[in-house]
């Protein structure tokens, strides 16, 4: 499978999927690091790339999406945006309704 074909299956098989610099739990750049701290403060989990770890994928998301930077965060097999857009959507509210349409939120106990 070609790194286009991954990238779509990656994109089509996940909810919410999140093209980054790092990993969720060290991200190697201010823009994925507050770009995964929204999505966690919506509650939810979502799968990730590595886009360091992936050259390939690096190279050609941006022909696959057509947006030139990295995050990008992909909901429902549809490009939401990078870092800025997702912080705008956070801070209105409409992040945590993106998400919540895609997966339910729990509550959490405690």
């Amino acid at each position: 499978m070609d790194t286009m074909e991954q990238i779509k299956q990656a994109v089509e098989s996940n909810s919410i999927i999140l093209f980054m610099k790092g990993s969720p739990q060290f991200p190697q750049c201010g823009f994925s690091g507050r770009t995964v701290q929204a999505l966690q403060a919506c509650g939810t989990e979502f799968a990730y790339v590595d886009v360091l770890a992936n050259p390939e994928v690096r190279a050609l998301l941006p022909q696959y999406s057509n947006w030139p930077t990295f995050p990008q965060l992909y909901i429902n097999g549809e490009l939401v945006g990078g870092c800025d857009i997702i912080l705008e959507l956070f801070e209105s509210g409409e992040l945590q309704t993106k998400v919540q349409e895609v997966v339910p939120h729990t509550s959490e106990e405690g």
